[in-house]
């Protein structure tokens, strides 16, 4: 039996270093993921099999990225009920843009939850599933409230420090 929640699926093994900004934010809160490379292009069966098994395998999100054409959260979101968040990826001359794009712009019916281009965008789709568990499990939603105030304690002290510099 598979302990994952989240699902992280990317279009190329050359998304590996962007995609695991999303699996070390679901380290960082103890969540269980399954991550492979599966394509909206070059096997689609196997992206509609996954999709389609996710949930009775014990899948509650789905972390898409893909560059380009970037198709592989729309196609995953075809074929699940489940939350999918978009992760484009600058993979083109285009850096990026294309992937946004292609990622923010599904048709109604077919919802995907698009973050930022690139590492940024990895590490809060990584939250936002976390966040999105954490609906239905107080531990994450306790570790979720922590690290907003961690968050806003690195705030402080930057602050501070940028004060003592800048009274000298």
């Amino acid at each position: 039996m598979n302990s994952a929640k989240v699902a992280i699926l990317m279009g190329s093994d050359s998304d590996l270093e962007i995609m695991r900004e999303a699996a070390g934010a679901l380290e960082e809160f103890g969540v269980a993921h399954d991550l492979r490379v599966l394509s909206a292009h070059r096997s689609p069966r196997l992206v509609s099999e996954y999709a389609d098994h996710a949930f009775e395998n014990g899948i509650r999100v789905f972390i898409c990225g893909a560059g380009g054409a970037a198709h592989l959260a729309g196609v995953v979101a075809a074929h699940t009920t489940l939350p999918v968040i978009g992760v484009p990826l600058d993979a083109t001359a285009l850096k990026g843009l294309d992937a946004l794009l292609a990622t923010v712009q599904m048709p109604a019916g077919i919802p995907v939850a698009t973050v930022a281009v690139g590492k940024p965008g990895a590490r809060n789709a990584g939250i936002l599933a976390v966040q999105i568990l954490g609906l239905s499990d107080s531990v994450l939603a306790d570790k979720l409230v922590r690290f907003k105030q961690k968050l806003e304690e690195s705030v402080q002290e930057k602050n501070k420090k940028l004060r003592s510099k800048t009274a000298s």
